[in-house]
Formats: C-alpha cells, sequence, structure tokens
C-alpha cells in the first residue's frame, strides 16, 4: 500500500468530442430539469438519462438511451428483468461509482450478500448544479459515504450529458475527499466506476456482442487488464450499438485496470492488482491513503455509439476526449 496526500486543481468538463468526423454530426438540443427521483436529461425533448438520487445504497444514472433510442444499461434492478438480462450483482445499477473497500468498509456490494457491507450508503446530500451549460446538460452533487451512521468521507459528482445524430456521451468526474479523517481505498477487485450493459451487448448472451480494449483485447482477454478504454458493442434489433468507457490520461495511474466481465460489467478501477491477472504495461495499483483534508479527483467518460468499435472511430474518440482543454 502507498501513501500519500493528492489534490487535484478544479477543472471543468467540457465537450471536446467533436473530432475529425465531426461535419457528419448534427448538434441535438440537450435540456435537463429535477424530477421527483433526481434529474432528467432529454435530447431533442425524449429521454436520454434520469440521475438517481438513491438506487439501493447509492445514487446510480437509470435509464440511459442511446442514439438509435435503444436502453444500453441493464434493466434490472430498478425496472423488470427484460429479455437476456440476468438477475444477479443487486449493485450493479446501471452507472454508477463506489468502491469494495472503503477504510475496510464495503461500498460497492450489495447487503445481502455481504457481511462486511452493514450498512453503508452513499447518501446523497445536494444538488449543487442542475442546468444547461455550453449545449451540455451539467449536474453537480454532493455525497457523504456513511457506514452504521458514521460518515467516512465525501464526494462531489459533475455529470455532463451531451449528443449528435451518432452519438451521445456522459462525462463524469467525481473528487473523493476525506473530509472526516485519512481515507484509505483498500485493494480490492471490487470497483469502482462501473457501467452494467444491457442483456443483447453481453457477450455471453451469444448474439454477437464483443468486448474490445485499447490495446486489442478480447472478450474475456480484456479482464483486469490495462488500457485507456474499453468498448462493448453489438447487434440489438439489427443496428450495432455499443457503449464506451475511457480513463482520462490526467487519472492517476493512467492507464487503469478494467474490471470487465463478459456478463455486462463493465468498470474502472485502479485499486485492484493483487486479485487481477499479471499485466506488466503500467505500474502497480493497490490501495491508496488521502490524507485527511485532501481529495482524489477522477475523470471518466461514458460514450454510446452506432456501430463497432471501428466504424464509431472510438481510437479518435478517445484522443479528442484525452486531448488537453483550457481549464475555466
Amino acid at each position: 500500500m502507498i501513501r500519500f496526500r493528492v489534490k487535484f486543481a478544479s477543472r471543468a468538463l467540457v465537450a471536446c468530442l467533436i473530432w475529425v468526423f465531426a461535419p457528419r454530426f448534427v448538434a441535438a438540443e440537450v435540456t435537463v430539469e429535477r424530477s421527483e427521483h433526481g434529474a432528467i436529461v432529454k435530447i431533442d425533448g425524449q429521454l436520454f438519462a434520469e440521475y438517481l438520487t438513491h438506487v439501493g445504497h447509492q445514487p446510480a444514472v437509470w435509464p440511459i438511451i442511446g442514439p438509435t433510442g435503444k436502453p444500453m444499461t441493464r434493466q434490472f434492478p430498478m425496472g423488470p428483468l427484460l429479455p437476456d438480462e440476468k438477475d444477479d450483482h443487486l449493485h450493479h445499477v446501471s452507472l454508477w461509482f463506489a468502491h469494495g473497500n472503503v477504510n475496510g468498509l464495503d461500498f460497492w456490494t450489495d447487503r445481502a450478500k455481504a457481511a462486511a457491507h452493514k450498512d453503508n450508503q452513499i447518501a446523497h446530500r445536494e444538488f449543487v448544479t442542475v442546468d444547461p451549460s455550453d449545449g451540455q446538460a451539467k449536474i453537480v452533487t454532493r455525497n457523504d459515504w456513511i457506514s452504521e451512521g458514521q460518515k467516512i468521507c465525501e464526494d462531489e459528482r459533475t455529470l455532463f450529458f451531451g449528443g449528435n445524430s451518432q452519438t451521445r456521451w456522459i462525462d463524469f468526474s467525481i473528487k473523493v475527499k476525506a473530509s472526516e479523517g485519512d481515507v484509505t481505498l483498500g485493494e480490492t477487485k471490487e470497483g469502482t466506476f462501473g457501467v452494467r450493459v444491457s442483456g443483447p451487448l453481453t457477450v455471453d448472451a451469444k448474439q454477437g456482442a464483443a468486448i474490445v480494449s485499447s490495446r486489442g483485447q478480447h472478450d474475456a482477454e480484456a479482464w483486469g487488464m490495462f488500457a485507456d478504454w474499453v468498448d462493448d458493442y453489438g447487434p440489438v434489433d439489427g443496428e450495432t450499438i455499443g457503449i464506451a468507457l475511457f480513463n482520462h490520461p490526467s487519472n492517476f495511474r493512467n492507464p487503469t485496470r478494467w474490471h470487465a466481465r463478459t456478463y455486462g460489467l463493465l468498470a474502472a478501477n485502479p485499486f485492484g492488482d493483487s486479485e487481477f491477472p499479471k499485466d506488466a504495461v503500467a505500474p502497480k495499483q493497490d490501495a491508496v491513503t488521502i490524507a485527511k483534508g485532501d481529495e482524489l479527483a477522477l475523470r471518466y467518460r461514458v460514450l454510446l455509439h452506432r456501430g463497432d468499435a471501428e466504424a464509431a472511430g472510438i481510437a479518435e474518440a478517445y484522443k479528442a476526449f484525452a486531448a488537453p482543454t483550457t481549464a475555466k
């Protein structure tokens, strides 16, 4: 385990998805408004996504509708179980951020299956911002990580939602703050920024879906390996669509490891070395301690696209996301 003090400068996320194929894209109108359960984002008046303040023991984004109008993430357990979906892993709630070892406490796994979970909650405290921003929808929240009534730490999440005629994206940044004392994010594969894809997009459904990483690793080969990005794509109702996750190069321990499973989980996790396969591409990624008063910042993009990874230009899209931008 390493121990260090880390504090990242605040940086506004901006739309940087306009890469060399930009002339083919048609801009969309993106709106956001508060809802009974959180905040709803629409594209051209149609539902894109909803930020939910409470799902199980944490906030999540569900549903998430892709550029062809199809759900991109699993409906269960928030909605009814659909064909090709499995009712496993109740804590895989569409799109979320959590970790399985925070000062020894499990904030990842559902409490029914983990004695160590106890009464661990990532509790929504407040919305800071729910507004349009530079042609996107912006949502900023603050959340408290609580175990049996005791606050362990807190976070601030900034999400940008955008889209055009070919793609939609969710930019997700988070600052985990050691507000109460030192916070150790322990070494475990159970984390950290995750997406559970829809049933037809799982490799295990055997309908033609595939996982590929920036290193060219496919399906089960991508599990636990280092990569800049992973993409899960496949045919849904006669159209190939996909969902890619990007790890920003400004994140510490870049490139990250990917807890990518053929049953439908894609998760960026820079804390799971001992439980992942050996991979010599990047430095060891074990536990890390955030000193009291400091914070750890992480930044990701979820890109929802038409076509497979090559047709969608995922490598080029990642380069655009990774390119330096001017902080505002």
